[in-house]
């Protein structure tokens, strides 16, 4: 039974004690996906997320001819093992310029970006396309250090729907003349380095390096805190260790996704483990608990217990990643905000301010103002100024949230429904793009979820686990 279109949060009125699971790292496993592809034999991924982003990704490497198996995972229903027989950076399918072979990547910024870089190693043209949203989505960084590793890219607005052309089709470039397009042109041998701005997305940068060594490319990275980007550094130490050669690995737990439990943990239950003296890892005094949690440092938003309780000013870049909309959620609650403990003292902190947040602008939905819009309907004054939102902690009502189609806009306002009575989710089934069984995390009974009641807004209707499942 597919989810209602309008669901209603009711709070929790107790604090609860669970463990619960979550579905594997959308990030890594994408990425893992490409590297499997272009190894030199066939990787199995354990514990890797199935989900509509991952599942695009699945579909686009299938369609280019790679040979992938994908089967249940035991530990957790939204994870798939999923093995992939590499081709030593050969990719086994292509089309013409006549007849390019389409791709579809739906609104997953990782595979526009990743499959962009990888079918340059194709001996055809491909041309991507996605939602009508991603088309409206950054590519023109990555695109312009494609042409400076030689391909040839079209686009009209150097974003989605592009046709690009893979290295061995015909590449062309402006003649020494300087004619455009369409006039005289002449070959020339591809070139090998590259530089790319990460100024609007890291995943241009991620998307080259995942390719580099099979396609012979010397990548450079730029931009503001270039040498610092969290989702680079990701990518590079996922590079190390991966096994190139065959073999198993690995993907750990969503920290993004594991953020909205431990934001409900301090939001209803308010515990004193999220005193900075005691870490995450170190009890079982935590009300809730994510199972498997792992301690290899790649995703930033691992961090996000170290800012419960709000510090005064956040940033997304280098701070937090996608978790810093959860903390602005938070950050509007007036009774959750002025719980700040610190060594048995108390402060109330009135305003919280959260910075560079310009990417959050370019992502499924424009974030700021999204955020800004509807927590501003449930009564929280929320200033925008520039890529700075300040946010003035008070008391919310409920009211029917927009999500925009936004996975982490239903997310994060679920989680705020289990403190505030009222809040209605609109389209809820859009968590199905990186965490189709979320709904039911909450409401399943402890310990393996929340125990929060879930009702069809428009009948009143509690609604069933089984019932929740996005799709």
């Amino acid at each position: 039974m597919a989810l209602p279109d309008l669901i209603e949060i009711v709070p929790l009125d107790k604090p609860v004690r669970a463990e619960v699971t979550v579905p594997g790292s959308k990030s890594i496993t994408n990425r893992a996906l490409i590297l499997a592809a272009l190894a030199d034999g066939e990787v199995t991924l354990e514990g890797a997320l199935w989900s509509e982003d991952t599942q695009v990704m699945t579909e686009a490497l299938r369609k280019l001819d790679f040979e992938i198996k994908v089967e249940p995972d035991p530990e957790e229903f939204c994870n798939r093992r999923i093995t992939v027989k590499g081709l030593g950076g050969r990719i086994p399918n292509a089309g013409t310029a006549e007849k390019p072979l389409e791709l579809f990547v739906g609104n997953a910024g990782t595979a526009a970006r990743f499959l962009a870089a990888m079918v340059c190693l194709g001996n055809g043209v491909y041309r991507l396309s996605g939602v009508p949203r991603m088309h409206e989505r950054p590519q023109a960084a990555l695109f312009k250090a494609l042409r400076e590793l030689g391909y040839r890219v079209e686009s009209a607005t150097d974003k989605l729907p592009a046709t690009i052309f893979g290295r061995d089709a015909f590449h062309r470039v402006p003649n020494s003349l300087g004619q455009k397009d369409g006039d005289a042109m002449e070959r020339v041998p591809p070139m090998r380095s590259c530089t790319v701005s990460i100024e609007e997305s890291s995943q241009f940068a991620s998307a080259l390096l995942l390719c580099a060594k099979r396609g012979g490319w010397d990548v450079k990275v730029v931009g503001e805190n270039a040498e610092e980007s969290p989702y680079v550094a990701m990518t590079s130490k996922l590079i190390e260790v991966f096994p190139s050669l065959g073999g198993k690995f690995q993907i750990e737990p969503d920290a993004s996704s594991a953020s909205y439990f431990w934001a409900a943990s301090w939001l209803v239950a308010l515990r004193p483990w999220f005193d900075r003296s005691v870490t995450r890892r170190e009890g079982s005094e935590k009300p809730v608990l994510v199972k498997n949690w792992p301690g290899s440092g790649w995703q930033i938003d691992a961090d996000f217990p170290d800012f419960l309780p709000l510090p005064e000013r956040i940033s997304r870049d280098g701070q937090l990643g996608d978790s810093i909309m959860m903390a602005i959620v938070l950050a509007a609650d007036g009774e959750a905000a002025e719980r700040r403990s610190f060594a048995g003292s108390v402060e109330v902190q009135m305003c919280f301010q959260f910075t560079e947040l310009g990417r959050l602008r370019i992502q499924e939905c424009e974030r700021v103002k999204a955020l800004r819009t509807e927590l501003t309907k449930c009564g929280a004054r929320v200033v925008e100024k520039g890529d700075i939102l300040a946010v003035f902690p008070g008391k919310l009502v409920g009211v029917e949230i927009e999500t925009y189609n936004d996975h982490r806009m239903a997310m994060c306002f679920a989680i705020l429904g289990l403190k505030v009575p009222g809040i209605k989710i609109k389209n809820p089934a859009c968590v199905k793009k990186t965490f189709p069984n979320f709904f039911q995390k909450l409401a399943a009974p402890p310990p393996k979820g929340l125990g929060a009641e879930i009702r069809d807004a428009k009948t009143g209707q509690k609604l069933g686990v089984d019932e929740l499942f996005a799709d």
